[in-house]
């Protein structure tokens, strides 16, 4: 059954309205969806509702016929991940995998050794795009509630609100560091912020600064993997380790 997204203001008493424009035209044109055809519709916090198209036209208005807890699997561990924007792999890419992987949420990144350089107008411009990339992957995925794009930061800013994570990491390639498997076996965390570096790491001084704020070294392994590399890997390990 195909899946779609709303938010709770779009959600009435009987009925919910998606005028999302990129979702009409998925449901109208490219999936042509009829009149009286079952979908799933997932609100922003995991509840799903089956429904019957009544109509789409400007916006898409469907009949709720039931409302439900939603069967997304409750995730032991909510993990963000602040990723470096990187030269040359798209950040659309790293965006589509990571909303695959079940991350919570993500945060674009730039650090000193990023090679990119956006105006104010350029990031938001990107931001919105990305949310539209991992509205389409959740939908694919069948994931209930959708990954949380962040605006794109600097590391200063990102490194400002870290309190709320009870374990903060930063795979780095030199000095003393940590195997991931095994920081995670003795800490046992339920909310993880991963920063992912550029192409050339981040410089000594960005890594101090995370130290300070409490972030740990770790090592991905011997290979140097790339920004997209990485931040897959990181999670697809930290997925697979909290169902062991």
């Amino acid at each position: 059954m195909h899946r779609f997204f709303c938010g709770l203001k779009d959600i009435s008493a009987d009925k919910i309205t998606i005028s999302d424009q990129e979702q009409l035209h998925h449901i109208r044109d490219v999936l042509r969806i009829k009149k009286g055809e079952k979908v799933i519709i997932c609100d922003q916090i995991g509840r799903e509702y089956e429904c019957l198209l009544d109509n789409a036209s400007d916006k898409a208005i469907f009949k709720i016929i039931q409302a439900r807890p939603g069967n997304a699997k409750k995730q032991k561990i909510q993990l963000t991940l602040a990723c470096a924007i990187p030269k040359k792999c798209k950040f659309d890419d790293i965006v589509d995998k990571l909303t695959q992987l079940g991350v919570d949420r993500i945060i674009p990144l730039f650090t000193e050794r990023v090679i990119v350089k956006w105006n104010k107008q350029k990031k938001l411009i990107q931001q919105k795009r990305w949310e539209k990339i991992a509205l389409n992957v959740a939908q694919q995925s069948q994931r209930a509630i959708l990954p949380v794009i962040e605006p794109v930061r600097n590391i200063k800013e990102a490194l400002v609100d870290t309190s709320g994570y009870d374990l903060k990491l930063i795979p780095v390639l030199i000095d003393e560091r940590k195997m991931l498997k095994d920081v995670l076996a003795q800490s046992s965390p339920k909310n993880v912020l991963v920063f992912i570096g550029p192409e050339g790491d981040f410089t000594p001084d960005e890594v101090a600064l995370a130290k300070e704020s409490g972030f740990i070294p770790i090592t991905l392994g011997d290979n140097v993997l790339r920004v997209d590399t990485a931040a897959v890997a990181t999670a697809s390990f930290i997925r697979l380790y909290e169902d062991r």
